[in-house]
């Protein structure tokens, strides 16, 4: 589809700032948000007409699953200090589970990179996963939590780094998997990207991750909305494909050895702090 660069300038921004709205609302009502993505599953019906291949449909479970059912209850249940039934999500498996819930996306696409042969990009999204913070323990700064403080918000401390790794990760990954939605897959990374940053809450990307590309599979699973708007499948090209996930693998691999050897430091600086 030939698409005027005037309609990308005017559609990616709004739908970047759109994006930044909702993540901001979702963060303030905590409720409603958890309501909103549990009633989202109830649109079941309509993605058969959209979704096509395994990964696809995988791809949708995975992220808006648990997106209503762990991130929306287990916010309401630490932040309001909930008792009952609801304390099974005050548990510890509940950030295990969105820790693992992240790595299987990054590992989904992974393994669609190898299927379709881009696999520098590929080795770059397992470098990822190995080095997605784990939990806060004495003298890290790197882990997950809720927070106590309104709005609960689920907290996770990566790194700018990682962070930046992950997006042009990302993004080279859908550009070869369905050049198509790049642009618009972008501007849901870009959201992500922003947001923290004028919050100066950089522990807020994966939170914003989260619901903006729940937004994003939501709408693309029950109605397409972004090819007649911003469909970029022309700048489709495989020699950029190729090139791009080798600059990813350029980039990554320092990060990799960076990681361990600040991750060893930790671990001393821990085992001090028992001794002390």
């Amino acid at each position: 589809m030939d698409i005027p660069i005037w309609q990308y300038l005017v559609s990616m921004p709004l739908y970047i700032g759109i994006l930044m709205i909702l993540v901001e609302l979702m963060r303030k009502f905590s409720r409603a948000s958890a309501i909103f993505w549990i009633l989202a599953l109830f649109t079941f019906p309509l993605w058969d007409a959209q979704l096509d291949g395994w990964f696809r449909w995988v791809k949708t479970f995975s992220v808006l699953l648990p997106t209503a059912l762990i991130l929306g209850l287990g916010r309401i249940a630490h932040y309001e200090n909930r008792g009952g039934w609801w304390s099974f999500f005050r548990k510890d498996w509940v950030l295990w589970s969105l820790y693992g819930v992240l790595g299987l996306n990054i590992l989904e696409a992974s393994l669609k990179d190898i299927a379709l042969g881009n696999y520098f990009n590929a080795i770059s999204g397992f470098i990822l996963i190995v080095t997605i913070p784990l939990f806060k323990s004495k003298g890290m700064k790197n882990g997950w939590a809720f927070s106590k403080k309104k709005p609960g918000d689920m907290l996770a401390y990566t790194d700018p780094m990682w962070n930046f790794l992950y997006t042009t990760w990302n993004i080279a990954f859908v550009y070869a998997e369905n050049p198509g939605f790049a642009a618009s897959s972008l501007c849901i990374l870009l959201a992500a990207e922003i947001y923290p940053h004028l919050k100066n809450r950089p522990e807020l990307y994966v939170q914003a991750r989260a619901y903006t590309l729940a937004v994003h599979i939501l709408i693309r699973a029950t109605y397409d909305i972004f090819t007649p708007i911003m469909d970029s499948s022309a700048f489709a090209n495989e020699t950029a494909v190729y090139y791009w996930g080798m600059i990813n693998f350029v980039l990554h691999v320092p990060y990799l050895f960076w990681y361990f050897i600040k991750r060893r430091k930790n671990f001393k600086e821990n085992e001090n702090l028992a001794k002390a």
